[in-house]
């Protein structure tokens, strides 16, 4: 059994709703497929709660599709695949979204349709660092284990990353980056943050809620739809990620904690 530890007075909190497939359970397909019900979905998020949408941007869509979601909510748009390396990445810059997402470290994950193995370097997390300034783009760095802060560290001292630090911790996310989603490997890496963090977490399996309860009671946000975990409850497939938003909102309210919305994330976040 672990202690929660109860905490006043913390910001309120900011729900991601990310609206991939899903890699685990490819066979539930309760996601969108086409842009227009991906641009759906995401506002239907917006109006569910969530302050923050991580999108995997349509390739050859993506200054459009940041466009027309900007054009029906001022949610924040976070865009994804941080998989792919810099180079594959040009037109996401281009599309200006609020939020890059870029993996703190290699690569290594295992899924039923397939690995995704890609080695990311020093060099190339340095040339995000000055790319996204460039374009006037905050990072979202993925904390996938403690190695994942001393690349984070390194590029804080060679003093190419400004504050607050917006990290997600990433939790049972299949192969060799790993991690248990137990509360004692939340506090553990909680632990280690680097100061002016500012912390997500993404756990995809049925210990969300779990570990959702601990980042709520110790100032964290949380991530949630169907690329984590697209089920309302275990064995119950959600009918839309609008749904799972807004069972993270009522639970974190039951919790004792407010939701922010895009305008108060964007204050908590820096942007």
């Amino acid at each position: 059994m672990y202690l929660v530890v109860y905490q006043d007075n913390l910001a309120k909190m900011v729900i991601t709703a990310t609206t991939a497939n899903s890699w685990i359970y490819p066979k539930i397909k309760n996601w969108a497929e086409t842009t227009d019900g991906l641009i759906d979905d995401v506002v239907k998020c917006y109006e569910a709660g969530a302050a923050i949408a991580h999108v995997h941007l349509p390739r050859g869509e993506e200054i459009e599709t940041v466009k027309r979601i900007r054009e029906r909510c001022d949610i924040i748009i976070q865009a994804g695949m941080s998989s792919y390396p810099i180079e594959e990445r040009k037109a996401d810059f281009e599309a200006r979204p609020d939020l890059l997402s870029v993996i703190a470290n290699h690569h290594a994950e295992h899924f039923p349709n397939g690995a995704v193995n890609v080695i990311h370097d020093l060099v190339e997390l340095e040339q995000y660092c000055i790319r996204s300034k460039k374009f006037d783009i905050k990072i979202e760095w993925e904390i996938w284990h403690t190695g994942s802060y001393w690349n984070l560290n390194y590029l804080i001292t060679k003093g190419v990353l400004e504050p607050p630090y917006i990290l997600t911790l990433f939790f049972n996310w299949p192969g060799g980056t790993w991690s248990p989603p137990t509360a004692d490997e939340y506090m553990h890496r909680i632990k280690y943050m680097p100061e002016n963090s500012v912390h997500t977490i993404s756990v995809m399996g049925k210990e969300q809620s779990k570990i959702a309860v601990l980042a709520i009671h110790h100032g964290g946000n949380v991530r949630v739809g169907t690329e984590d975990y697209p089920f309302i409850k275990e064995g119950v497939p959600a009918k839309n990620n609008a749904e799972i938003v807004s069972r993270m909102v009522r639970l974190s309210k039951e919790l004792g904690r407010d939701i922010a919305d895009p305008s108060e994330a964007r204050k908590i976040l820096g942007l």
